[in-house]
């Protein structure tokens, strides 16, 4: 039977749904579609997409001010809730996110996708949980969808879950049990790990992966003290850290903002420490400000106003680059390029939490919604991340962390303990008959 390959389809909801499909959009070799635009989208469906973009991207920016921002950041934890495990108990009834987007799509939100499915009977691929269910409340049968985060909220799952013929893709073991919890059928869901940029992997033997970590490894480590106690297990387990060749020992630090530009305003309070750091030429520094230019320009600010050299990234050799583009599979490209070279990534736990598995080590920031919680929570549980700490003193506790090895043993744990098969094991199982 020949393989047919699927309609991948997400929404720009930050960059937590886009990234991973983007991923699968680019194993499978399709292109990638967007549910809030035509000719996925029906002219009705697109304002109410922008409505709801606008409203969420503001309530997420509004949660980190200060005095205000916790009536806001409580608004985003209800809207994001997900409900304890413990004590158990029935999790299987329909909550407020539930009830609400049985109501949109009653109003015809997926309604182009559904009709467009109807006419050419394609499998559908998706990473937004909407347009999941509103194929399967129509009936379409042929659903896969890619839940993105370590944990999920009721809205991912249907009111009457165990009749779904929605396929999910789970990215960790969390997940798979939270979906059986709301009634999904354990045969209905499949554990595959996170789908991470192909471009980062190389390869179902990793090449490009174990090559780039083999680097790394060696500018988070200066002082010897991780090789110390991993010799062994590295020359085991990675050999191509024995022959890696670093022609630039300055580590690389990547910070990097949401897609709404929540936490962009971090910048005033990091950077004066870094400066001395920037300036000395002992460390590199990515700021990715994706496609706001808004905080592209307000990271070019204070770079000006403390005398830091910076180019937009692969256009300079200056001590910081800037990750802008305007669309975002522009930047996407510039950013994945950007993780080849970064030894430290410095974001909110969101989906990015996932890129630990590269062998990446996490400095993670205060989480913005319920989901990020539980995806801190998953990521230092694993050993690929770190407490937060006091973004004014990070040259102190940076250099500290370098010369301890902490970063070092963080991306071993990453490299050792998480998945990072998910991006094949997707595309094996939508190849099945």
């Amino acid at each position: 039977m020949t393989f047919r390959a699927p309609l991948i389809v997400s929404a720009e909801m930050g960059y937590g749904h886009l990234r991973p499909a983007l991923a699968l959009a680019q194993q499978l070799e399709v292109d990638l579609y967007r549910a809030e635009l035509p000719p996925i989208a029906l002219d009705h469906e697109v304002a109410t997409w922008k409505r709801s973009r606008r409203l969420y991207e503001m309530i997420s920016r509004a949660s980190q001010l200060p005095l205000v921002g916790g009536a806001f950041k409580a608004g985003l934890d209800t809207i994001t809730s997900i409900p304890r495990f413990h004590p158990n108990r029935d999790l299987t009834r329909a909550d407020l996110g539930v009830r609400s987007l049985e109501r949109l799509i009653g109003r015809g939100i997926g309604e182009g996708l559904v009709s467009r499915l109807k006419q050419t009977q394609e499998q559908l691929l998706t990473t937004f949980y909407a347009m999941a269910l509103a194929a399967d409340h129509h009936g379409y049968d042929r659903v896969w969808c890619v839940v993105t985060d370590t944990d999920c909220a009721r809205v991912w799952a249907p009111r009457q879950a165990q009749h779904t013929r929605i396929r999910y893709l789970a990215p960790s073991q969390r997940v798979r049990r939270r979906l059986e919890a709301y009634g999904v059928p354990a045969g209905q869901i499949h554990l595959t790990g996170f789908p991470l940029p192909p471009s980062l992997l190389g390869g179902r033997q990793l090449p490009t992966l174990r090559e780039n970590l083999a680097r790394r490894l060696h500018r988070l480590d200066p002082k010897g003290r991780f090789v110390a106690g991993y010799e062994r297990e590295l020359r085991h387990f990675l050999p191509e850290w024995t022959g890696a060749i670093v022609e630039d020992s300055r580590p690389m630090l990547t910070f990097a903002v949401g897609g709404a530009g929540a936490q962009t305003e971090l910048v005033h309070k990091f950077l004066p420490s870094l400066a001395p750091l920037l300036s000395g030429n002992r460390l590199k520094l990515c700021l990715i400000a994706g496609i706001r230019p808004e905080a592209a320009e307000l990271f070019e600010r204070a770079l000006t106003d403390l005398k830091v050299d910076f180019c937009l990234f692969g256009h300079g050799d200056a001590p910081v680059e800037i990750v802008i583009d305007d669309t975002f599979e522009g930047y996407a490209a510039q950013f994945n390029q950007a993780m080849a070279r970064t030894d430290i990534l410095w974001t909110k736990p969101s989906e990015l939490v996932f890129f630990g598995a590269l062998g990446l080590p996490l400095q993670l920031t205060r989480p913005i919604g319920v989901q990020e919680y539980y995806n801190r929570r998953w990521a230092t549980e694993h050993g690929v991340a770190m407490v937060r700490r006091p973004s004014r003193f990070v040259a102190d506790w940076l250099v500290e962390l370098l010369n301890d090895g902490a970063y070092a043993r963080a991306a071993w744990s990453g490299f050792m303990r998480l998945p990072k098969f998910g991006t094949y094991e997707i595309a094996d199982l939508l190849s099945q008959p």
